[in-house]
């Protein structure tokens, strides 16, 4: 399989606490991440929330669910699937970089970034 290096789409550069960078710009609070373009995500797991990630009709969503993996509901899951999509959920760490591996690949993936902490104003 041919593996390009710099996929088109956005690439997490960095991520803290309470935010994550993508393509060099510090958003605080989770992202939402496609092929084409990124956006500020409040971190909800519902699936009117990963809405504009299952319009673009992707394999499957990557979903980092902060420092530790924490499961779906399976009513999210089940409705992904029926459309579908796969879910693989994760701790955002592994997400970050599963998105950055795949991307590589030219999949056709989602992602949505939960941040390893809520930011201060937050909590």
């Amino acid at each position: 399989m041919d593996r390009n290096p710099r996929a088109a789409g956005p690439v997490v550069t960095g991520f803290a606490g309470s935010g994550f960078k993508v393509d060099g710009e510090a958003t605080p609070g989770g992202v939402l991440l496609t092929p084409e373009w990124w956006q500020p995500w409040d971190g909800a797991l519902t699936l009117d929330a990963l809405e504009p990630l299952a319009a673009i009709g992707p394999e499957f969503i990557v979903i980092g669910t902060g420092p530790t993996l924490v499961r779906p509901a399976r009513e999210l899951v089940a409705a992904l699937d029926a459309r579908g999509i796969g879910v693989e959920p994760m701790d955002s760490r592994a997400a970050a970089r599963a998105w950055g591996m795949l991307r590589g690949e030219d999949r056709w993936i989602a992602a949505a970034l939960m941040p390893l902490s809520l930011p201060a104003a937050a909590r």
